[in-house]
């Protein structure tokens, strides 16, 4: 028999059959403030489960199903969460974890996609290859999180803290990125021929000044009054991209076309390698 108890009353809230919770029935569950600290949960069913508050720190969940879970305030942090089952295509399905700690948390190849993640801590998370299409990341600390080859496509990080992120062959076609921060954050490609996606992305007002975005494609990318300061954007594909306002200081052209580009009230004289063409106006 394994008893379910609350972190702080120690209030029995289930009792189950077995001697582990890998692969357990936990679905529709009232679990909120749960003691679940290392536990092994593995391909466990929560779906329905209420864990808000739940104590899950060191946890593993690989494989877990949390649709239409609610974990708002949730303690993961180290936590591993990998191919964990939390998104789909239909938001009324998804898991809500706002405001929930997943520092350190291993969340490579969960499906999150559509899933709330407002104003979550997720310092040093591991999120490569997740699944993370239409995600909302608001005002979420993602600083220094590895996740290379992540999908994160219509994902709402707005105001997200992004610094020293690793970007790498990421998809962040059309995601709202408007005053996100991007400081350090490396957006290149682990592949030489490879490149990182960053096409129809919102990135207005941005900070991404130290940001590496090498041969980055950014075809239609809004970088208005983005600040752009010491960004290595040698061989990126600009084509119809916004600069207009952008901080553009020290940063890198080399190879770069910049026909298309809308780059009025942008500082380019103190750019660098930027080969302007002559019938651009209103330049700084």
């Amino acid at each position: 028999m394994v008893e379910i108890k609350h972190k702080d009353t120690g209030e029995v809230l289930a009792s189950l059959e077995g001697e582990t919770l890998v692969g357990a029935d936990l679905r529709d569950m009232r679990l909120n403030g749960a003691d679940l600290r290392g536990q092994d949960l593995s391909d466990a069913n929560l779906e329905f489960s209420d864990l808000v508050s739940a104590d899950l720190r060191e946890a593993i969940l690989t494989g877990a199903s949390l649709l239409n879970a609610h974990l708002n305030e949730a303690n993961l942090s180290r936590a591993n969460l990998s191919r964990v089952r939390a998104g789909s295509e239909r938001p009324a399905s998804v898991a809500v974890l706002s405001g929930a700690d997943l520092s350190e948390a291993n969340l490579e190849g969960a499906d999150l996609r559509k899933a709330e993640i407002r104003f979550a801590n997720l310092q040093r998370a591991r999120l490569s290859g997740a699944d993370l299409r239409g995600t909302d990341f608001c005002h979420s600390d993602l600083s220094q999180i590895t996740a290379s080859r992540a999908l994160f496509i219509q994902a709402n990080l707005r105001e997200a803290n992004l610094s020293g992120a690793d970007l790498r062959d990421c998809h962040l076609n059309d995601a709202n990125l408007v005053k996100a921060n991007l400081q350090d954050a490396d957006l290149t490609s682990s592949q030489p021929e490879g490149f990182t996606v960053i096409n129809l992305a919102n990135l207005e007002g941005a900070n991404l000044a130290g940001a590496r975005l090498r041969n980055v494609s950014a075809q239609n990318t809004n970088f208005r009054n983005a600040d752009l300061t010491g960004v290595n954007l040698a061989g990126a594909v600009l084509g119809g991209a916004i600069l207009r306002g952008a901080i553009v200081t020290e940063t890198d052209f080399n190879g770069v076309q910049l026909a298309s580009v809308t780059m009025e009230f942008a500082n380019v004289s103190k750019a660098l390698n930027a080969k302007i063409p002559s019938y651009k106006k209103n330049l700084r």
